[in-house]
């Protein structure tokens, strides 16, 4: 059972100080690794709390809910892909190409934390307004992701734009899927690799 917000508690500002942002650090590592051990239910704010060695009051200062803070783990993922991505450049010149790579990579990982990825979409898709900022930049960023992997200018204007969030509803759609056990590895990078060509020639390139 998770435990509710005090009271009267609301959203501040996101961490400035150096000791705010190594405390939010090691709440969204404990976060993380409970995910990872037992999935969705594991993680419990009170456990957070503890795992984290922060106040519950403080635990909900930074994040109000398990939802806010399963998405936030969600946010720290998807900069993990995005740092990964720029180390390791990919060779690819076709856009769909380069898409579809990018998707098997964050598919590999998925597949290597199948009670985190878990976990996360969850979140995403038990989110309610509270979390309207959160799961915009959860869109936003994976959006900003596969801007970079298809090889398209920073500003790449609404049409592509839109077809790369057609991508990326795709990959979690396919992703839920696949963690529940609907769809086959090969069926899921079967559909990945259709979506990358048909959108991505739609878009132009």
């Amino acid at each position: 059972m998770t435990t509710q917000p005090p009271a009267g508690s609301s959203r501040v500002a996101p961490p400035r100080t150096e000791r705010q942002r190594e405390r939010r650090r090691r709440i969204l590592d404990a976060a993380t690794r409970l995910a990872s051990s037992g999935g969705f239910e594991a993680v419990q704010m009170r456990e957070v709390a503890e795992a984290s060695g922060v106040a519950l009051g403080t635990l909900y200062r930074y994040f109000p809910s398990k939802i806010h803070l399963l998405l936030g783990v969600l946010l720290d993922q998807l900069e993990l892909l995005r740092e990964t991505l720029r180390e390791r450049p990919l060779s690819e010149t076709d856009p769909a190409d380069r898409l579809l790579r990018t998707l098997r990579r964050a598919f590999r990982a998925h597949e290597r934390e199948p009670r985190l990825a878990e976990a996360m979409m969850r979140a995403l898709v038990f989110a309610d307004g509270s979390a309207q900022e959160e799961v915009r930049a959860v869109s936003e960023l994976t959006t900003d992701i596969l801007v970079d992997a298809a090889g398209l200018p920073a500003d790449p204007g609404p049409e592509r734009r839109s077809a790369m969030r057609v991508i990326q509803l795709t990959w979690h759609s396919t992703l839920m899927h696949r963690l529940a056990g609907h769809t086959t590895a090969a069926e899921a990078d079967r559909d990945l690799g259709t979506a990358c060509r048909l959108v991505a020639g739609a878009s132009g390139g």
